[in-house]
């Protein structure tokens, strides 16, 4: 028991000891007109040590070593700034920053380009953020996240307008999408339904990667989104916020009415804070500019819609929480419509009859999310950490089809379990040179299938383990050149056990196309080493450039093999995995009001990822690939009340048909339109009235043409070479603040009711999919915030 006392007494004095050794900075953060500035981003260069500024723009960091540091600060809608403060032993140093207005939240901290946070001007490659005043913006005319995304993202593919995103791809390959890290998207059978994962009442800010990476592992071939969910943003016990909403046609508004209600509470108290939400929408008939009601397949009218979540989160410390979170939604079509196909050549649109549906409703049947993550700073080495558990399952269910024997609707389950471990050790060798490891695991379990509602098999049980270790480095020089390098191991072991393929009917002769025969399961594996490496220069705001390379890792879409298989053992598939190799270079230019951003890329694979139908085979193109493409912003605050805006991205793609590493021969075909998409220009004006009380928000949408393709020996064009029209979309907002807590809101959709097909519409040229796009809807809301 002594021995025992004195340990303790001899912790104590230790930890006092360390403690006198240390002093502390305590701060506030202001804007250019002395108004403190709440909830900016607070932290110690070459170190982990940060805080979050209080509602009154106070901080406090502890526990800092005597001697000169660079203290850096940030907040959205401001200008990152630095200041050098100089610490003594046991004591306190003031200091007071004051922060000018970005034209953007441009130096907002992110966390998905290197898993650690960084502010956006420290990542040598392209990042597009929507904050929650974007998002929020976009919700005043439609809570699809699809068209949010695509109004808002230059390289990523028009909106389909539908509840599937299959073709809207990322800079011409498939995306991985994410609800705070947690993946979402089903790459082991691609369905294309995961933009639309939960509510976007409960996404604080959207971070869009883009290019290549490898950073959370399988399926970003082209990027990754990443769904940041909701925090506290008061530091009171108890704040509101309360939407009720609806909207609907303004061509034909007969059954078109729908209605939206929204609740979220939220707050902190001493350690613990939270967020709670829900929210439901009912759609009611989507009609499209003429007036006539969507066709249901992969349709979003007539449906309901609910989302759950709940964040809650415990300070142990200062440096050290504990949060746990859950979402949950889902989004089911309920509809007495049933489709009348219509005719690509002919030109006639897919329409919508009354009519006794069969199977039962299409959409996400339920999405579950669970986390768990316990993180910190001052580890061994004053390192930060993070570690993580989580849990995603979800089902979607597709349309009734008569390709099955007696009908049918098949559905993609999955579900996903994973952990992940992350330090980020920092280091300083000078004055001038500093920066910080990152290394960790992550390890990962999804077992995926796409079966029948009624339970015939389509596609087996796919069960992958996933493990990759991997290792970051960043090094400041002189804080202005940036340099990053890393290197991940991927490891994948994918198990299938014996099936037996699903009878099918050729529905123009009614006869069994495919009469099922035994498939011998087996394990598939594959090993990849992925490189990443990037510059950023930051000395002048005039001209600011960067580039980088990095390697993305992505299975193919071994379920599609699976369910058309004509040889009997998966062995004999052709299921190699995919590497691509990203490279890009780009710059930002701010002068004076005007920011500018222009990026170039190149987007190579010795495998292909495009599929096509050879002696009845289903089987992935393996001939190379070569993606290219730019895309160029721009930004201007005219005057404190009006600012405008403007992208363009352009990307095209072909195959190396003869394998000789050229493009240019009379062999080599353009990558199909489920690949690459038509140039696409955007553009908005914000406008302020009555002090700042009345906004008006104009955005426009356009769409260019894309004509690559000949026509087939049938006279028409092939599935995914169809030729796209250009078409041109039209949004606009406004919104009144009544008083302080509460604002009224009206969105019109499509505005001068252009009568279009969308994109997808136009390449793929099958009757199933050749429906129009949402004709012109009005949508009104109120937000009451307490």
């Amino acid at each position: 028991m002594k021995r025992i006392l004195s340990l303790l007494i001899a912790c104590i004095c230790l930890s006092v000891s360390a403690i006198a050794q240390t002093g502390s900075i305590r701060g506030t953060v202001f804007d250019t007109n002395r108004e403190p500035v709440p909830f900016s981003s607070v932290f110690l260069q070459g170190t982990n040590t940060g805080a979050t500024t209080d509602e009154e723009g106070a901080f406090v960091l502890e526990g800092v070593k005597p001697g000169e540091h660079r203290l850096v600060v940030s907040a959205v809608g401001f200008q990152r700034e630095s200041v050098t403060v100089r610490v003594t032993e046991g004591e306190a140093s003031g200091v007071r920053v004051s922060l000018e207005q970005a034209q953007q939240g441009l130096s907002e901290v992110v966390v998905s380009a290197s898993r650690t946070p960084e502010t956006i001007d420290q990542v040598p490659s392209s990042i597009t953020v929507l904050s929650r005043k974007a998002i929020e913006e976009d919700m005043l005319v439609s809570s699809n996240l699809t068209d949010i995304l695509s109004n808002r993202v230059p390289g990523l593919a028009p909106s389909t307008g539908t509840s599937s995103n299959w073709g809207q791809t990322l800079r011409g390959r498939a995306m991985l999408v994410m609800i705070d890290g947690v993946p979402q998207s089903t790459p082991l059978r691609n369905g294309a339904v995961d933009l639309r994962a939960l509510d976007p009442d409960a996404v604080e800010r959207i971070e869009v990667i883009k290019g290549a990476t490898a950073i959370y592992g399988n399926g970003a071939a082209g990027g990754l989104i990443n769904y940041i969910t909701r925090t506290p943003r008061q530091q009171k016990a108890l704040s509101s916020r309360t939407t009720v909403g609806t909207g609907g046609s303004l061509v034909e508004a007969d059954n078109s009415i729908g209605a939206r209600v929204s609740q979220m509470f939220y707050g902190k108290t001493g350690k613990f804070d939270y967020v709670v939400s829900g929210a439901y929408e009912q759609t009611g008939e989507w009609k499209d500019a003429e007036g006539d009601v969507l066709p249901p397949d992969y349709g979003l009218g007539e449906t309901d819609s609910y989302n759950g979540f709940v964040k809650l989160g415990y300070d142990f410390t200062p440096f050290n929480r504990l949060q746990l979170t859950y979402n949950y939604y889902s989004s089911e079509q309920k509809t007495n419509y049933l489709p009348e196909y219509g005719n690509y050549e002919t030109r006639q649109k897919t329409r919508a009859v009354l009519g006794e549906t069969q199977g039962v409703p299409q959409g996400v049947r339920g999405n579950h999310n669970l986390s768990l993550r316990l993180s910190g700073e001052h580890a061994f080495l004053n390192s930060r950490y993070e570690a993580d558990a989580y849990y995603q399952a979800v089902d979607n269910v597709f349309f009734w089809s008569p390709v099955f024997e007696n009908g049918g609707q098949s559905m993609i389950s999955s579900e996903k379990k994973g952990a992940r471990i992350l330090f980020s050790t920092p280091y300083k060798i000078s004055g001038s040179l500093d920066g910080d490891v990152t290394y960790g695991l992550d390890v990962l379990n999804d077992i995926t299938s796409q079966p029948l509602v009624d339970g015939r098999t389509w596609v087996p049980e796919m069960d992958m383990l996933n493990l990759a270790p991997f290792v970051q480095l960043k090094t400041t020089i002189a804080e202005d050149l940036i340099f990053k390098g890393g290197f991940r191991v991927e490891k994948v072991s994918i198990s299938v056990d014996d099936y037996t393929t699903l009878r099918t009917v050729n529905t123009k002769t009614g006869e069994i196309d495919n009469p099922g025969f035994a498939v011998k399961g087996g394990e598939l594996g594959y090993n990849a080493y992925l490189f990443n490496t990037g510059l950023r220069y930051n000395r002048s705001a005039y001209f600011t450039p960067y580039a980088s390379f990095s390697q993305g890792f992505s299975v193919a879409d071994i379920g599609v093999l699976l369910r058309s298989a004509r040889v009997d053992d998966i062995g004999k598939i052709s299921t190699e995995a995919i590497v691509i190799n990203n490279y890009e270079a780009g710059f930002v230019s701010k002068l004076g009001k005007l920011r500018l951003e222009g990026v170039g890329f190149v987007s190579t694979s010795e495998l292909g990822a495009s599929g096509l139908y050879k002696d009845g085979v289903f089987v992935v193109i393996r001939t190379p690939e070569r993606i290219h493409g730019f895309e160029a912003t721009a930004d201007a605050a005219v005057l404190e009340n009006l600012s405008i805006g403007a992208t363009f991205s352009y990307v095209e793609g072909k195959i190396d048909a003869n394998e000789n590493g050229s493009f240019k021969d009379e062999e080599d075909v353009y990558l199909g339109g489920e690949r690459i998409s038509p140039p696409k220009y955007t553009a908005y004006l914000r406008y302020a009235l009555l002090e700042n009380r009345l906004l008006f928000n104009l955005q426009y949408t356009g769409i260019g043409a894309r004509e690559r393709f000949e026509l087939n020996e049938k006279g028409t064009y092939s599935f995914y070479q169809g030729p796209v029209e250009p078409y041109r979309l039209v949004n606009l907002s406004a919104s009144y603040r009544l008083t302080k807590s509460t604002s009224f809101n009206v969105g019109v959709e499509n505005l001068l009711n252009e009568d279009y097909f969308p994109a997808r519409s136009q390449w793929f040229t099958g009757t199933n999919l050749y429906t129009k796009g949402k004709g012109a809807a009005f949508n009104v809301s109120m937000v009451v915030e307490l």
